[in-house]
C-alpha cells in the first residue's frame, strides 16, 4: 500500500485531472525543455520520461522544429488494481522556431535516461568571418 503524505500534491493532481491536463493529439501537453549553445552546436534537451523512442516523432519545415511524443499508460494485466496514477499520460508536443543562422539538414537526436537531445549545428555562413582589403585596387575578399 502506497501512503500519500503532501495533500498539496494532491490537490495539484485533482486540479490537474479536472482541467484536462492530459494531452491528446488536438491539444497536446507541453514538455519541459532546455536550450543552450555549446561552441558551434545548439542544444535543445526535451524531459520525456518513460516514453519510448517509437512514440517520439522530430520534424522540421523550414524554421519550424516540432517533437510530439506520447506516453500511454503501462500494459494492465488481470488482477492489477490502480493505487496511485501522478505521472502524467497522454501527447506532448513542443515547437521551437529555429534561426535561420542554424543548420537544420544536420540535426542529430539522441534519447537517453528519459532526455531527448537535439543538438544543431551553426550554419557556417553565421559563423564569423575574416574581411581582408585588397591590394591597390582595394577590393574586399571575404575568406571563411
Amino acid at each position: 500500500m502506497l501512503m500519500r503524505t503532501d495533500p498539496f500534491r494532491e490537490m495539484d493532481r485533482i486540479v490537474q485531472q479536472l482541467s484536462g491536463a492530459s494531452g491528446t493529439w488536438s491539444k497536446p501537453s507541453v514538455m519541459p525543455m532546455d536550450a543552450y549553445r555549446q561552441g558551434d552546436v545548439y542544444v535543445i534537451a526535451f524531459d520525456l520520461p518513460g516514453v519510448s523512442t517509437e512514440a517520439i516523432d522530430i520534424d522540421v519545415e523550414r524554421n519550424m522544429l516540432t517533437v510530439k511524443a506520447e506516453r500511454r499508460p503501462a500494459g494492465k494485466s488481470d488482477g492489477v488494481q490502480m493505487e496511485l496514477s501522478e505521472r502524467p499520460l497522454g501527447v506532448f508536443s513542443r515547437q521551437v522556431v529555429l534561426a535561420d543562422a542554424l543548420d537544420t539538414e544536420h540535426i542529430e537526436a539522441e534519447y537517453d535516461a528519459g532526455v531527448l537531445t537535439l543538438r544543431i549545428p551553426i550554419a557556417e555562413r553565421a559563423k564569423p568571418r575574416k574581411i581582408s582589403i585588397g591590394g591597390a585596387s582595394g577590393r574586399k575578399q571575404i575568406s571563411g
